[in-house]
């Protein structure tokens, strides 16, 4: 994500033209989530079968079709970046009570447009917002690199999302050193002054060397050391690999490549470079914890037609030869647990058309098992021409719909999300966002769901029950009228997740409750009447 222009450049490297400027700004093929729809909905159907035959089964099951408007899983988050003080703090030096109170206001913006994840930066260049060993405090909480805040953020930073449902993400740099050039600016304990050799100057700032397994090493240590110690529920790396092209000459990585290039191209060995990075990134994470998410927004194009007819038909950048970033083998690996494209441009955009990104994507994930996100460009809204439309946005979740590849999307950024550009995201909430929604299954990540929920009972319109163990939040739908029961179905009857074992229902009828564990494997309802 764009952390450094920031995921302003994902947003920036959006090339306006064939040869010029980038916009900055990050078996089978059957998805778990989509096997549990069709098993709970095929044992609703038995039910209803057993209860009632001919025209009537045939009323129920026609009732409970899916209804597109209302998906029962679906990821929806926003990406909240430190650096440079883009999101969150405002600014550096504010005191712990400011800051907490900025953060509180982020996730309460997120909870009112229904969104159910949060991506937050923990580490904009080899500094950290949490208390480490391995690197030094970030400037952006103090002023000053290295300086102790007084708190720990991170644990704060945690709860609250998880208080309200959200699921918490720790986004990290990968290789980028300093925004300094000089080593002798950094605190003392910095790795980039402690091992000057692992550093490339480029761009005025300092890059890890990613042909240096010791590198390789350190960034594998930093991220373990975070899921080893924090609830954090996923690791996100953003599109930030080797530097950008065009920041300043040449990477001199030539030492590294003659030591451990053995015969590769350039090109070869530093895409083996990353594709190292994230297979034992991948490795650690799970092997630390297994239910912990592991998944990369790599810039929007990965290759064009006109270099591989296995691209996409643009005429951008192409991640694969520009920044070595090779998604695709990443997918194939299965090296990620899912993959969020920064597609940053809107539809008609002649050299990265929306309309035909989103579709190449969704075939490269396709029977992969690896989930799609779409980073969406919020903060472009409004921001030029090609984005003066309001109804952009919700466009793409349009089209978003006619491919079941695609499980969600995540705006950039928070502050975006508050200043809601041309009223944007209230077009999306309307039509798209109009019930919460679960996050998609995966099925490599384990979980289970928990049991059902003991001793529902209501006291007029309070709803309580027995908090059920190992469950992270409940699931309450409210049965319509009809007496159609569809919640394993999508989310048309779903009216909160909540994380407390109680609800206050708004009108009297006929509620089900579900309890979910931190992956969001849901248990049967148990269900109650109100009046």
């Amino acid at each position: 994500m764009r952390t450094g222009r920031p995921l302003l450049a994902a947003a920036a490297l959006a090339v306006a033209t064939t040869t010029a400027a980038y916009l900055f700004g990050p078996g089978a093929g059957e998805s778990p989530a989509a096997s549990k729809k069709k098993t709970t909905t095929a044992e609703s159907t038995t039910e209803s079968t057993t209860a009632a035959e001919g025209a009537a089964d045939s009323a129920a099951a026609a009732a409970c079709k899916p209804d597109a408007r209302y998906p029962k899983r679906q990821l929806r988050g926003v990406w909240i970046a430190t650096t440079t003080n883009l999101d969150w703090p405002a600014k550096p030096g504010l005191s712990q009570a400011q800051q907490q109170a900025q953060y509180v206001k982020i996730l309460d913006a997120a909870v009112k447009r229904r969104l159910n994840a949060v991506f937050v930066q923990v580490r904009p260049a080899s500094d950290a917002i949490y208390k480490s060993s391995l690197e030094p405090w970030s400037k952006f909480l103090t002023g000053t690199a290295g300086k102790d805040p007084g708190w720990d953020p991170l644990p704060f930073l945690i709860g609250e999302a998880h208080k309200r449902g959200l699921e918490f993400h720790a986004w990290f740099n990968p290789y980028r050193a300093a925004y300094e050039s000089d080593v002798s600016q950094l605190p003392a304990g910095h790795p980039a002054r402690q091992h000057p050799g692992w550093v490339v100057k480029y761009g005025g700032r300092l890059y890890y060397n990613p042909g240096l397994p010791q590198v390789r090493e350190h960034v594998v240590k930093v991220v373990d050391d975070v899921v080893s110690r924090y609830d954090v529920d996923g690791v996100h790396f953003d599109d930030y690999f080797y530097p950008y092209p065009g920041e300043g000459g040449q990477f001199n990585d030539k030492a590294a490549f003659a030591k451990y290039g053995k015969g590769q191209s350039l090109a070869e060995w530093r895409r083996g470079n990353v594709n190292k990075l994230v297979a034992e990134v991948d490795k650690s994470v799970h092997a630390r914890k297994s239910y912990v998410k592991f998944g990369i927004s790599p810039f929007g194009i990965w290759r064009n037609k006109a270099q591989d007819p296995a691209g996409s038909d643009t005429s951008g950048m192409s991640a694969y030869d520009s920044i070595y970033a090779d998604a695709r083998a990443w997918i194939k690996a299965g090296t990620v647990d899912y993959i969020m494209p920064q597609l940053y441009w809107p539809r008609g955009f002649a050299a990265a058309d929306y309309r035909e990104l989103m579709p190449w994507w969704a075939g490269a994930v396709k029977g992969t098992g690896v989930h799609l996100y779409i980073g969406q460009a919020l903060y472009r809204v409004g921001a030029d021409q090609s984005w003066s439309k309001a109804g952009e946005l919700a466009g793409h979740l349009s089209l978003n719909r006619k491919y079941p590849e695609v499980k969600g999307d995540v705006y950039f950024s928070a502050k975006n999300l508050l200043a809601n550009p041309l009223g944007a995201m209230d077009r999306v909430v309307k039509e798209f966002y109009s019930r919460p929604a679960l996050l998609p299954l995966m099925k490599d990540r384990g979980g289970q769901a928990p049991a059902k929920p003991a001793g529902v009972r209501a006291n007029g319109r309070t709803l309580s029950w027995t908090a059920a163990q190992g469950a992270r939040a409940y699931a309450v739908y409210q049965v319509p009228q009809s007496g159609d029961d569809c919640h394993a179905t999508d989310a048309r009857s779903l009216v909160a997740v909540v994380t407390s074992p109680s609800y206050q229902a708004k009108a009297a009828g006929t509620y089900l409750v579900t309890s979910l564990d931190r992956l969001t494997h849901e248990s049967k309802p148990a269900r109650v009447k109100v009046s």
